[in-house]
């Protein structure tokens, strides 16, 4: 990982948009500026509703298009005086300036003091917001002189009220709270993110996640956030109220306000880099199959807080002398090479738990207060699609392919796969990492899959594509075009993940019809026909099979014959073609021979003669499913 050097962007100028790329080799070479610049941040979206910052959502139509289409607005960037008409309409909300000034030099980011103090609005997204800023506006809304007096602090115009260079550079690099999340500040594990970036740089920190994304070659007509960030967020942001409670619990500014109540570090990133994102990617945020997930990873805090969270509970025990029922040794889940990652959800909620359960006097004890930042997060991002469902039927012609691959002491079974024959096809148009195959029941290799063919998905795991009609009828001709002949699909879609369920509920309430050719001991007669004809939803009892006994369980099995008929054969009269139709489940093998007594009856039972399967066809699957 390498940390970034910092630089800050000019203020573009009015004209055509350039190219993501062309925007990064521009930013790269661009000079310093003073901190009174004047940046043009990103319009924002409303506030977000009451009651919590949600994640962005915008309703209708996520087709690709120009940014004032997909935003609802004008195309450019706000001018700083909305930011800076932002930050005054939050100064209501926000605690005196010797507060302020506080949180500010021992580390809290800007960002980190909205949310402590519940401001909504795009102020977020601004990329210029920062102490500067923020301790200007003070000065013009002439807060800092009507408080002056009363916090114990210069008259207005003095040095001891302006926020001074010297303070701002002074100032932690990297926020104790989020841990630079929110200042745009990280390391990165990608080759992608090696250019330097300006603290507070969201356009040019989005500019670079957008390239990666389109790089990593995904069409897309929308996208869904997902971020995970350290767990140890939650103890700096308990740290930080403790520290403001031990200071300024007597002044009615702190009794007005219940600082637990955050908006998490989640909500305001990606309300602060929402709208930027749907600018240079020229698509909408919102409910998608799309995902673009930034993992933020701390594991030296991580590490660091087991220990004292550890070392918390110990004397918590020894002054409650009650043994917490939250064990911390719980943390060591997902820490090592799995935890580059992300840490699991169950360790978040357990350090949660702990944290909750630890009292305030416990707590001050063990944690700096408050608490120190010396290195930003690692910074993962992963761009991925939802598995999309292809589904049909599918006819298997040849008696010497496997319905999935079939490889015994490293030789393959077979000439080929139903599984393989599809899934390869498939899998070549939409450009997904790897694919799974999953059926409506399954044939053995000998058997024919004949008919209206078998329900069948092909889960594609990370599809590049988005498959049109166009894509679905490629693969069928491609796969009904082969030469061999072996497979053919039909009635083959772009189906959702429900019908997966849909289809594994309806294999137990199905009905099969088979061909079988039957060869019997001793010639078959007119009553023989009528006894197998006759036969009428007829219950048998089958014990598993000698065949499959080395992988399923031994037990016994209900299955109902439907009806039967026997086809003579002419020219011979030790044969003849079964046609039956069965319970899902039943073995038609089996049911013939008797499998030595483990199936009756039997057609072997009924006939009162040995009986034996030489051939045996699929001819019917009864299901809904891709009709």
């Amino acid at each position: 990982s390498l940390s970034l050097s910092l630089y800050k962007p000019v203020p573009r100028t009015a004209g055509p948009r350039p190219s993501v790329s062309g925007r990064r080799q521009r930013e790269s070479h661009r000079p310093p500026l003073s901190s009174s610049g004047s940046g043009r941040p990103q319009r924002a979206p409303p506030p977000c509703t009451a009651g919590g910052c949600e994640p962005l959502r915008k309703s209708g139509s996520t087709r690709p298009g120009k940014p004032s289409e997909m935003t609802g607005e004008p195309e450019g960037e706000v001018a700083e005086g909305d930011l800076r008409s932002a930050v005054a309409a939050a100064l209501a909300s926000l605690p005196p300036p010797h507060a302020i000034r506080d949180l500010l030099s021992v580390g809290v980011c800007v960002r980190c003091i909205f949310r402590m103090f519940r401001i909504r609005g795009h102020a977020y997204m601004c990329s210029k917001l920062n102490a500067s800023v923020l301790w200007s506006v003070m000065e013009e809304s002439k807060i800092l002189s009507s408080t002056s007096e009363e916090n114990g602090v210069l008259p207005h115009g003095s040095s001891s009220c302006s926020y001074t260079s010297q303070e701002a550079e002074s100032q932690q690099l990297y926020c104790c709270i989020c841990l630079g999340i929110l200042q745009f500040t990280y390391n990165y594990e990608q080759e992608t993110f090696r250019a330097p970036l300006a603290r507070d740089c969201i356009d040019g920190f989005t500019v670079m996640l957008a390239e990666q994304i389109m790089r990593e070659g995904h069409q897309i007509d929308g996208f869904c956030l997902e971020i995970s960030i350290p767990p140890v967020i939650l103890a700096n942001e308990r740290a930080i109220w403790l520290y403001v409670k031990k200071k300024y619990e007597s002044e009615n500014w702190f009794r007005e306000n219940s600082l637990m109540d955050y908006i998490s570090v989640k909500d305001v990133l990606k309300l602060s880099i929402s709208s930027f994102l749907e600018k240079h990617l020229a698509v909408k945020v919102g409910i998608s199959s799309f995902r673009v997930r930034l993992a933020f990873t701390h594991l030296k805090a991580l590490m660091n807080l087991q220990s004292l969270l550890e070392n918390a509970q110990v004397s918590k025990r020894r002054k409650t002398e009650k043994i917490s029922h939250i064990e911390v040794e719980d943390l060591n889940h997902g820490i090592g090479k799995e935890y580059g990652k992300q840490a699991k959800n169950e360790s978040d909620a357990v350090i949660r738990r702990t944290l909750n359960g630890l009292p305030d006097d416990v707590f001050c004890e063990h944690f700096l207060l408050p608490p120190e930042v010396k290195e930003p997060c690692l910074l993962t991002t992963i761009c991925y699609r939802m598995p999309i469902y292809v589904g049909g039927r599918y006819l298997k012609f040849s008696r010497q392919v496997s319905q999935t691959r079939w490889i015994i002491d490293d030789e393959r079974m077979g000439e080929a796969s139903v599984e393989e024959i599809i899934g390869s096809n498939v899998l070549l148009v939409c450009k997904g990492d790897s694919y799974k195959f999953h059926a409506a029941g399954r044939e053995d290799i000998d058997v024919r899959m004949l008919g209206s063919g078998r329900p069948f998905l092909i889960e594609v795991s990370n599809a590049r594509s988005m498959l049109s009609s166009a894509d679905i009828h490629e693969i069928v001709d491609k796969i009904n075009g082969s030469e061999n002949k072996y497979v053919k699909v039909r009635n083959l879609k772009v189906i959702g993940s429900e019908a997966w369920t849909l289809m594994h509920e309806g294999e137990a309430e199905k009905q099969k019809q088979y061909a079988a050719l039957v060869w019997i001991s001793r010639p078959l007669t007119e009553e023989d026909q009528q006894k197998i004809t006759s036969t009428r939803d007829m219950e048998i009892s089958q014990r598993t099979p000698i065949r499959v006994l080395h992988r399923r369980s031994p037990m016994d099995r209900k299955r109902i014959i439907h009806w039967m008929t026997a086809e003579k054969i002419t020219g011979s009269c030790h044969y003849f073609v079964l046609h039956l139709c069965t319970q899902a489940g039943t073995y038609i093998k089996e049911f013939v021979h008797g499998d030595l007594g483990r199936t009756h009856p039997s057609i072997g039972s009924i006939l009162g003669c040995r009986a034996e399967i030489l051939q045996l066809d699929v001819t019917d699957v009864k299901m809904d499913c891709f009709d």
